[in-house]
């Protein structure tokens, strides 16, 4: 394709509802570029996430762009690429992948824009929000970069909490060699009425909430007033957990802010363009009254 005309596609399960095909290629649009935001629906092709890599070398071999990675594939899309950019090997997830070069000489190249997206979206919402004890459930490949963002920016102590606890073992391994002896533990389920009486906030990193795994992540009973609660799931707008949460006098975030600053960021990766995100914050506003 021409160097203002993209092929881009998103590959994840379930994600016929996604916002990113018409956040990507509105914005484009605003750059005067051809840009093309296919879905690659593992459920609608019939794929298990182990084919995820079969599905990156046929986009290179078609002519993307590149691709975005989504749930379940975020860390197992690492094992087909070329190369990681420094960000995405720390956080060992990938969401964005770019193709470089041309001819036989292309190469696959992992980034990760939900860091830097879940942290513009923190920031612009929850600034003043205290964060010296935070709990967060879930530590798949989201919950591995909404950790780092969480320790980059002011966290003291983050406790990770996931059912598969060695997941949860791997992932505060991880973030204690690069942040430092003692900032992240690792705990299972039954540890968190002890550990949500302590916290300042819980951030919730895992697919509950959404139409296909509705419910709750956690008890209602172990929020209070005091807490501040984030959801990175943004379909549906408001979750169970965001709704008992802020019936409970929370401040809560849903997942729209992170999901627009990682497409930013992408798009930007993906063009060599600089968005505008203020714009692309509208647009997110104006899908989710049309939803």
């Amino acid at each position: 394709m021409t160097q203002d005309s993209y092929l881009i596609g998103l590959i994840g399960s379930g994600i016929g509802n996604s916002f990113s095909p018409l956040l990507h290629e509105r914005e484009a649009d605003r750059h005067g570029l051809r840009y093309l935001y296919r879905l690659i629906d593992l459920d609608t092709i019939g794929a298990g996430p182990e084919k995820v890599g079969e599905l990156v070398r046929a986009a290179k071999g078609m002519g993307y762009r590149g691709l975005n990675i989504t749930h379940p594939c975020k860390q197992l899309v690492i094992e087909c690429l070329d190369e990681l950019a420094p960000q995405a090997e720390a956080v060992g997830a990938v969401n964005t992948v770019i193709f470089e070069g041309e001819g036989g000489n292309v190469r696959s190249v992992g980034h990760n824009t939900d860091v830097t997206g879940f942290a513009a979206s923190f920031e612009r919402e929850l600034a003043d929000a205290p964060r010296e004890r935070v709990v967060q459930l879930g530590a798949g490949g989201a919950g591995a970069a909404v950790a780092h963002a969480l320790l980059t920016h002011g966290t003291g102590h983050l406790a990770v909490v996931d059912p598969l606890t060695d997941r949860a073992v791997t992932l505060a391994a991880s973030l204690n060699r690069h942040f430092g002896t003692g900032r992240a533990t690792a705990s299972a389920p039954d540890d968190l009425a002890a550990l949500m009486a302590r916290a300042d906030g819980l951030v919730h990193a895992t697919p509950t909430g959404m139409p296909a795994h509705p419910g709750l992540p956690l008890p209602a009973d172990l929020l209070d007033p005091g807490l501040w609660v984030v959801d990175v799931v943004y379909q549906p707008l408001e979750t169970e957990l965001l709704r008992v949460a802020r019936a409970c006098g929370c401040a809560a975030l849903n997942g729209v802010g992170m999901v627009v600053f990682q497409a930013a960021d992408a798009f930007q990766l993906f063009t060599g363009r600089e968005p505008d995100r203020e714009r692309m914050l509208a647009h997110a506003a104006e899908l989710v009254e049309a939803d």
